[in-house]
């Protein structure tokens, strides 16, 4: 065997093996057999002349020569992809499949419809969406980007700050007829709260006021729940108050049913990124809607982009 036989799909298959770990995983994401995955790495070992990766009963890991093939790969996959691109580009028709990580509850209200706007413009590209609350290792889930709220520590990953997600405090007019309407953060300790089990510390409270002072408030209840859609119905059927990202409520806002309480004192905004894999980033349609997402954030209730953001916080609104 020789170096013609080092192929693009025994380099594809080697490359998502090393970020996977696992033949059986890679087989299924391919829609091969296993011992088609198998055969791939057995031809390309043999043209290479080294072993690339060393297999176990439990994982597969890369060899000191893998790794460093592994990058040369992950290259070469990345600029014949981008050619292809260019070569689609001159038609006018970008083509491919996009894979997005998104955190649930903001993917299923909001950022679904954003792709279905972005497929309306360029219909030749597939959206590959995967909702979940879970931090993915983007490169092993072969994701491409990810909108994710909240602080981030993954420093490999290239990192666009879309913004803040403003946050309010709300409960059903039911809820309130009965347990009375609270004047003072105070007041919240002795209503039932709609607490998130993921949080840590979501038995406490921690609020600003009006004018930038902190409010420390014990905040319990009999219901705990780890998804913020799962939040949001709690709250419409009236079992207690609940902190809430506005994109969340904006619609039951609207409608009346949910109203915001304690109006002048708010959860501290959380931060909205998106973080994109280095090696993707440079492929035309990801640019496509790295970009479009930039643009377009700002059309989702509650999502403050950088741009508008001053140095003083924005009163909330009732």
């Amino acid at each position: 065997m020789d170096k013609s036989d080092i192929t693009l799909e025994r380099m594809r298959s080697f490359v998502r093996v090393a970020e996977r770990g696992s033949l059986s995983a890679v087989a299924r994401e391919f829609g091969v057999g296993q011992s088609t995955i198998t055969r791939h790495l057995r031809e390309l070992e043999e043209a290479v002349g080294v072993p690339l990766l060393s297999r176990t009963t439990r994982r597969v890991t890369m060899t000191d020569e893998g790794g460093s093939y592994y990058t040369n790969c992950v290259q070469i996959l990345r600029l014949v992809e981008q050619a292809g691109d260019e070569a689609r580009g001159t038609r006018g028709q970008p083509a491919g499949t996009i894979r997005i990580s998104c955190t649930a509850a903001i993917g299923v209200l909001h950022i679904s419809r954003l792709m279905f706007a972005f497929q309306d413009r360029y219909p030749d590209i597939a959206i590959d969406l995967s909702l979940t609350d879970e931090r993915v290792d983007l490169v092993r889930e072969g994701v491409d980007i990810a909108l994710r709220l909240g602080p981030l520590t993954d420093s490999s990953m290239k990192l666009r700050p879309l913004g803040q997600s403003r946050r309010l405090i709300v409960a059903a007019p039911a809820y309130l007829a009965s347990r009375g309407m609270p004047s003072v953060p105070q007041d919240l300790a002795q209503h039932e709260g709609i607490r998130m089990s993921n949080i840590a510390g979501s038995d406490m409270l921690d609020l600003e006021g009006p004018r930038g002072e902190r409010h420390a408030v014990r905040f319990g209840g009999r219901l705990r729940v780890d998804h913020g859609l799962a939040a949001r119905e709690a709250t419409v059927a009236g079992r207690g108050i609940a902190p809430a990202h506005r994109w969340l409520v904006h619609d039951l806002l609207k409608t009346g049913r949910l109203k915001a309480i304690l109006p002048r004192y708010a959860p501290a905004p959380v931060p909205f990124n998106m973080l994109i894999v280095p090696e993707r980033a440079g492929i035309a349609r990801v640019r496509l809607l790295i970009d479009f997402l930039a643009r377009e954030i700002g059309s989702i209730p509650g999502i403050e982009s950088p741009r508008s953001r001053g140095g003083k916080r924005p009163t909330q609104k009732r």
